[in-house]
């Protein structure tokens, strides 16, 4: 249920975006998962997959980067650093 969650919330953010954007597609991203998110990179992307489906984030690279720091006031969160669209 966290994982669901956590991709219902990022794929709204990014739907802002692209919305803001004029983006007809999404073509890549940068994730950056904070060192007590309780997510893998790998977990990540599986449920990142299944949650871009049919969206315009489907077949988007992914970059994920998985932080290290549990002091970090971002430790818990997935963060969204950058998107790139193509309009």
């Amino acid at each position: 249920m966290h994982e669901h969650a956590i991709m219902n919330d990022l794929m709204r953010k990014i739907d802002e975006v692209a919305r803001s954007e004029g983006a007809r597609r999404v073509t890549q991203l940068k994730v950056r998962l904070g060192a007590l998110a309780h997510m893998t990179p790998e977990h990540f992307l599986a449920h990142f997959e299944d949650a871009a489906r049919g969206t315009v984030a489907e077949g988007a690279q992914v970059n994920v980067e998985q932080g290290a720091d549990i002091y970090s006031r971002d430790a818990l969160d997935v963060l969204l650093e950058s998107i790139d669209v193509e309009r």
